[in-house]
């Protein structure tokens, strides 16, 4: 019997967590005929694909493959990846006439609203006859088949129940520990988390040295270990952000430095010597100016760099000029966590799940999708295909 003396409803499926994959797994669980259950703890699904792509929705990446993730099983994405790719999340998009565009480096964004994604996922569950509840928090008393739950309005069964609750990032949009605690209650290993896709911060004695470039951007190679990345950085009020950065801060560790090459584009010494011989006249402020922006210029030269045309500047000089450039080595102090953080790092251990259908092996109908495993994308779209290639994979044996 359940709370009150009220029979448990009963499910085939209940999905925690209404999310990109929790959505994506009950509308292909719904075409199947199974009866699905969504049950959120928020006010509304979907709360991070409103948010993503600067309310866009960065919504897939057309050249998403197994590299573009960090987990301890490199190889484990690629069975639902192979079977669910950014082309088969397209046909959809396109047959509800969603309008998109693709960006730089693969990644496609919706042409109006995030909304628009969201919309359609519901749609499609809506016709697959799914059943969607919000501020429904749900606390799991039985684990094992037939699974129960216990919410707010009594008991639920269900055959197969899948977890996607996501991580830890940005909890003012809801995020919680639910999927991460429920593992380690059951005794799944869970692979220690972290902020990933985060802006970097940086002690206060640099920052007074960066002050006044807040909000300046430019291009450059990022390097975190052996992971490079070239896109754009971005100087903030406690350090440094931009999808270079982000992406390097997955992989970087505390106590390490990022290196930071601000001539991405080749020998920024021999570029200078060629200046010098053809524009002697021109000043070094204004040729890195043409380079770095006149205030990082200015900031580099004021910290110590000697000024003048470049025909008063000796090979030295030059040199002196490459090695605060090329690269800029920076030492993180933190970053800024979860608050901020796109994904989490780290998650349910790959290794007690089957790569085919997301089951875990000890506990037959009970499945993990999503953020809550041990697998995060680079940024650019990566992480929702992960979301649908996963959610994809377990609807159609759940």
């Amino acid at each position: 019997m359940s709370l009150g003396g009220k029979a448990a409803e009963s499910f085939d499926v209940i999905i925690i967590g209404g999310g990109a994959a929790g959505l994506m797994c009950a509308l292909v669980a719904g075409k199947r005929g199974r009866r699905v259950l969504v049950v959120d703890h928020a006010n509304k699904v979907g709360k991070k694909i409103l948010m993503s792509g600067g309310g866009r929705c960065n919504f897939t990446n057309m050249h998403c493959s197994p590299d573009n993730f960090i987990s301890a099983n490199p190889h484990f994405v690629k069975s639902a990846l192979s079977r669910y790719s950014p082309w088969d999340f397209l046909a959809m998009v396109e047959a509800h006439a969603v309008p998109w565009h693709e960006k730089t480096l693969g990644q496609l964004f919706c042409d109006r609203s995030s909304k628009d994604i969201l919309g359609m996922l519901l749609r499609e569950c809506e016709q697959a006859g799914v059943e969607v509840r919000t501020k429904t928090p749900v606390k799991v008393r039985h684990a094992r088949r037939p699974y129960r739950l216990d919410g707010p309005e009594g008991s639920l069964d269900c055959d197969a129940l899948v977890i996607a609750s996501g991580g830890l990032s940005i909890p003012r949009m809801g995020a919680s520990g639910f999927g991460l605690e429920l593992a380690s209650e059951l005794g799944l290993p869970v692979q220690p988390c972290r902020a990933g896709l985060v802006p970097v911060t940086l002690p206060e004695r640099k920052l007074r040295q960066l002050a006044d470039l807040s909000g300046v951007a430019l291009q450059a190679t990022v390097a975190a270990g052996r992971a490079v990345f070239r896109e754009a950085i971005l100087f903030t009020h406690r350090g440094l952000s931009g999808p270079a950065v982000l992406q390097a801060s997955s992989y970087w560790q505390t106590g390490e430095p990022l290196l930071i090459d601000l001539f991405p584009d080749g020998d920024l010494g021999e570029h200078l010597r060629e200046q010098r011989a053809t524009r002697p006249k021109l000043t070094l402020r204004n040729a890195l100016g043409a380079l770095l922006t006149k205030r990082v210029a200015a900031r580099w030269i004021d910290t110590g760099l000697r000024d003048g045309p470049l025909e008063t500047l000796s090979d030295a000089d030059i040199d002196a000029v490459v090695t605060r450039c090329q690269p800029w080595p920076v030492w993180p102090d933190g970053t800024e966590g979860y608050r901020t953080a796109e994904v989490t790092l780290g998650g349910v251990d790959t290794a007690v799940l089957s790569s085919k259908t997301m089951e875990c092996r000890d506990f037959p109908g009970l499945y993990f999708i999503g953020e809550v495993v041990d697998v995060t994308g680079h940024l650019g779209g990566h992480n929702f295909q992960w979301a649908w290639a996963s959610g994809h994979a377990a609807g159609e044996v759940v």
